[in-house]
């Protein structure tokens, strides 16, 4: 919206997306994907259509209603947001005191699971600004597994990492979804998340669904909007050939630490 002036940025969305697997939105810089996401976490209000969680829409929600579903909802953000005043602890805690009848005990517990779980023990009193770009975003995930959501948003969960690093975050995300059942849906650029992690693909292309697909599916799409963003680099093009000319199925490594 640019002052009294408004502009349509979603045209007719239709889109699932799967319990127990990772949901990818991609698309390009202002295809609407970031504004998609917003919605369907109740930021944004559609002027029309549903958000159906399990059948409840939520544009129909009541305030008390959407309080309770957001108690089912963890949220990974771009930056982490980690409270930099707060240890380790201290942040996944957080949420379990903010939503939860947890005993102190419990909630010491439950994030003593979530800080194991995803590989930070002996972590437990650092502070943010003592950890790197991976850990941090590592204590985010615990952070938002705490209260043991049933749907995981991540926004650009990859943004500022190595790849080496990138790997690891993506195969976490991938294990926790399918370990606890979890309707997980990332927003990435990150190409490596679409070939290794994506089990159901959402591209965006200027406000509509251009394709719906899986990772395994992508290399063989006669779409030019879909192969001009994905296959953008010579490398991904190069590999992209390589596999059709060989017929090559893409699998899945899972890296153990």
């Amino acid at each position: 919206m640019d002052g009294d002036e408004r502009r349509q940025i979603l045209f007719g969305i239709n889109a699932k997306f799967y319990d127990g697997k990772v949901n990818l939105i991609i698309g390009q810089s202002g295809s609407g994907k970031t504004v998609l996401v917003k919605n369907l976490v109740g930021l944004f209000k559609p002027d029309s259509g549903e958000i159906l969680y399990d059948g409840r829409d939520i544009t129909k929600l009541e305030d008390k209603q959407m309080k309770e579903l957001r108690k089912e909802i963890g949220m990974l953000f771009q930056g982490s947001a980690l409270f930099d005043s707060e240890t380790v602890m201290g942040n996944v805690i957080f949420p379990l005191k903010m939503f939860s009848k947890m005993s102190a005990a419990e909630q010491r517990e439950r994030a003593q699971f979530c800080i194991d779980r995803v590989n930070l023990t002996g972590s437990e009193n650092k502070y943010p600004s003592e950890l790197s770009g991976g850990m941090q975003k590592r204590a985010a995930i615990a952070r938002a597994i705490a209260l043991n959501p049933k749907y995981l948003f991540c926004d650009e969960p990859n943004s500022g990492l190595d790849p080496k690093t990138s790997i690891v975050i993506d195969e976490l995300l991938y294990d926790i979804t399918h370990e606890f059942g979890i309707t997980t849906i990332i927003n990435t650029h990150d190409m490596n998340s679409v070939m290794g992690i994506g089990e159901n693909i959402v591209f965006i292309y200027k406000g509509h669904v251009g394709w719906v697909g899986n990772k395994d599916q992508i290399y063989n799409v006669d779409n030019d909007n879909l192969n001009n963003f994905v296959y953008a680099t010579d490398l991904f093009a190069d590999v992209r050939k390589y596999r059709l000319e060989h017929g090559y199925k893409p699998t899945r490594v899972t890296q153990h630490k």
